[in-house]
């Protein structure tokens, strides 16, 4: 039997610290998981299902993302985005939304994806900062961080940045973007004096890419690896694994430009 089908896109922006990443894990706080349950809510008579243009780690933020909701034998009402934004916990907020058809899906959708790591090197940050931002010493080489960022620029083999890669995993990729520079974007009274930001452009990235490439920077930034080593990474025929996954609370995507 063929169901008739109505497609949406709903713009969406969330605060990951308190969730297990976006992806529905039974007996887990999700993102998705939460979506689920607002629309059984405020849909209760009506079957419908969503996917997410791409999925985040437990306690990654996002200021800007896409899902695609499905809607079977049934149209919304007007009233729908307003309700189901009400509904949604107060860390998950739904942007715009808007329809779309069969011939477009989210996930094999040209995008360009920006993602934002923030970090402190002062003194201990206060505690409301955790879930926005990580703690690096004081005494850490920032020059040499925004050296080694630079290195990521243009089409590389990111074998050593990707978690986990199988036999048949592309590990190529190519980053338009990658910079340390002063955080002048997310401000808080709460916050650091002075606080920066990873910040990564590019077409797609592998599952833990920015916080591996972050990890690496930090070992830089410490002494731990020099130049030379990091340009090494940079080549996958090396075969280089890394084990330094930067902690996920400082990772935010912050925008995805659907093309």
């Amino acid at each position: 039997m063929r169901f008739k089908i109505n497609y949406y896109l709903i713009k969406l922006q969330y605060l990951g610290f308190r969730y297990h990443g976006w992806q529905y894990q039974p007996g887990l706080k999700t993102i998705e998981g939460q979506i689920r349950k607002t629309l059984r809510f405020v849909l209760p008579d009506i079957r419908a299902k969503v996917i997410a243009s791409g999925r985040t780690d437990a306690m990654v933020s996002v200021e800007q993302t896409y899902i695609e909701l499905f809607v079977y034998e049934a149209d919304l009402s007007e009233d729908f985005f307003e309700n189901f934004n009400a509904n949604l916990p107060p860390d998950i907020r739904a942007l715009s939304i808007e329809r779309t058809d069969s011939k477009f899906n989210v996930i094999t959708q040209p995008k360009i994806k920006e993602y934002i790591y923030v970090f402190s090197k002062d003194e201990k940050f206060h505690p409301f900062c955790a879930p926005l931002m990580i703690q690096l010493p004081q005494e850490i080489d920032l020059e040499s961080m925004k050296v080694g960022a630079r290195l990521f620029e243009g089409k590389h083999d990111f074998y050593s940045y990707t978690f986990r890669p199988k036999p048949t995993t592309d590990t190529n990729g190519e980053i338009e973007t990658c910079e340390i520079v002063k955080n002048d974007l997310y401000q808080a009274n709460f916050f650091p004096d002075e606080s920066y930001l990873l910040r990564v452009r590019g077409k797609g990235f592998k599952r833990h890419q920015i916080r591996l490439m972050m990890g690496a920077l930090i070992d830089l930034g410490l002494g731990k690896i020099d130049l030379d080593f990091l340009k090494e990474t940079l080549d996958g025929c090396k075969k280089i694994k890394l084990e330094h996954i930067a902690q996920a609370s400082g990772l935010l995507l912050r925008s995805v430009e659907l093309k």
